[in-house]
């Protein structure tokens, strides 16, 4: 590297938009057609250089997440910010990580590697298949940028990533599909202090679950969040846009998805959508509208060290929460609890996951408890079910639309939106199975379930000095 180089291209160290303007020779070659950066890309890297450039911001995580439709330039954006990001910082680290090992080889990848050909730098790094790095003898690993395709069963490369005193950028390109856990620990790893740390997501919207949209929603106050209509962006397809939108009409989840960047009303294979949950979420009831039914207390045990039990109460339209803990293997303690919460709140009936909870059955029988148990995989009274666990879902998804209110709880909100329906043959409904959303990343849904169970057997209201209550939400244990 010549000095002099070294020293302009030093003068962009915070400032990405002044680089990627003046690295790269726009108008000739490959760029002929081209005068700079696109409007959103010039935002997004003034973004970047107002936090560096700002001393009181410069060594706090900068995260920036771009939901947006097709075709705006997002690779083009990802290939400059990675060239400028190496180029004005001794031994920057650069992790990029996407969907698919596939969409990191054959199209995020080349794009990086075509910009760094196309810089003023090219000559100071080696760009072979899936990394780039330092030309400069000795320096090939400290001063790099690697190509990762993401997993939630092999983290390691997520949670070493640090580099003290110096600059660190992760990027998730198609970050809507990337499983939560890598999100989980690719946070937990980017707290080196005295750092520069950049963190950049990209993706379509077409997931109304997950890390990516929660970063426009409940994260939102960590991240900064563009939401780019690919027919403001220039050079794109504006014929094939107005087509789609045309074809089916602007409110649809296809133009939300493709053309204006905004997440769908409800995700494909998603069971229960995020409207209703969200209107169910908070949603006030007068008492007189759910204090006729009966009281159905469920208990859903924990599965494995990091899941919780959880101990819920249906009445008719409205839901709580009791009580929550971590897993325990004192099936009579957590009898105790649920007896006295059976009494203090004179529960109709009390329904236990058998999963896990065949043990605090067995010591509430002891205790002269009648409770029930559920087994999720047995057989639905529904014949569009495949199982329990598919009956009680859809019945608890009925509930949601009928007017059902859970008590302000982001958690079980996040739990029942999360779960996706496993497409059959036979067009039963069958709901993906807690070990296949953990494969995807997610936590176990204990919250939900405990929701659920309460709709697993017809249920009435015990007479109480007056006569049962009938009726759809209130009905009495039935004998098998």
């Amino acid at each position: 590297m010549k000095a002099e180089d070294i020293a302009a291209v030093a003068e962009y160290e915070h400032d990405p938009l002044g680089y990627a303007c003046d690295a790269f020779r726009w108008g000739y070659g490959e760029l002929k057609d081209y005068t700079g950066p696109r409007a959103w890309q010039a935002d997004a890297f003034s973004r970047i250089g107002a936090h560096l450039q700002d001393p009181d911001t410069r060594h706090k995580p900068l995260r920036i997440a771009v939901a947006s439709g097709h075709g705006i330039g997002k690779s083009a954006f990802i290939g400059m910010a990675i060239s400028w990001a190496m180029s004005t910082c001794d031994d920057c680290r650069v992790v990029v990580t996407a969907n698919t090992e596939n969409q990191l080889r054959t199209k995020t990848w080349p794009e990086i590697a075509k910009w760094s050909r196309l810089s003023l730098t090219r000559e100071w790094w080696n760009v072979p298949a899936m990394s780039i790095y330092s030309a400069e003898p000795g320096r090939d690993k400290s001063w790099r940028a690697d190509a990762i395709a993401w997993s939630e069963n092999n983290t390691e490369a997520f949670a070493g990533l640090h580099n003290k005193g110096k600059r660190i950028v992760l990027v998730m390109d198609e970050a809507a599909a990337i499983a939560d856990k890598v999100w989980e620990v690719s946070e937990g790893a980017l707290t080196d202090e005295d750092t520069e740390i950049i963190w950049l997501a990209f993706g379509n919207p077409t997931r109304n679950t997950g890390r990516f949209r929660e970063c426009f929603r409940r994260y939102r106050h960590l991240w900064q969040t563009l939401q780019i209509d690919s027919r403001t962006v220039e050079g794109t397809n504006k014929e094939y846009l107005n087509e789609l939108v045309a074809t089916h009409g602007e409110d649809s989840d296809i133009v939300k998805i493709r053309v204006r960047g905004q997440f769908p009303s409800q995700s494909v294979k998603q069971f229960i959508s995020s409207k209703d949950v969200d209107a169910a979420f908070g949603r006030h009831l007068d008492s007189r509208a759910y204090s006729f039914a009966p009281k159905i207390l469920t208990l859903d045990n924990a599965w494995e060290g990091d899941d919780e039990g959880v101990i819920g109460l249906r009445q008719g339209l409205h839901f709580r929460i009791l009580a929550t803990f971590a897993k325990n293997d004192n099936d009579i303690d957590i009898a105790q609890k649920l007896a006295a919460l059976e009494d203090e709140h004179e529960a109709d009936a009390v329904f236990v996951d058998a999963g896990y909870g065949t043990g605090v059955v067995s010591a509430g029988k002891t205790m002269k408890r009648a409770w029930r148990l559920v087994w999720f995989a047995g057989e639905s009274a529904d014949p569009g079910c495949l199982n329990k666990r598919a009956e009680m879902w859809k019945l608890c998804r009925d509930w949601l639309k009928e007017g059902g209110s859970i008590e302000p709880d982001q958690v079980l909100a996040d739990e029942l939106a999360a779960p996706e329906t496993v497409s059959r043959l036979d067009g039963k409904i069958q709901i993906e199975s807690k070990k296949d959303m953990k494969a995807r990343g997610l936590p176990s849904p204990n919250r939900a379930d405990s929701l659920v169970l309460s709709f697993a057997f017809p249920v009435r209201a015990k007479d109480r000095g007056g006569r049962p209550i009938g009726g759809r939400q209130a009905f009495a244990v039935m004998d098998d």
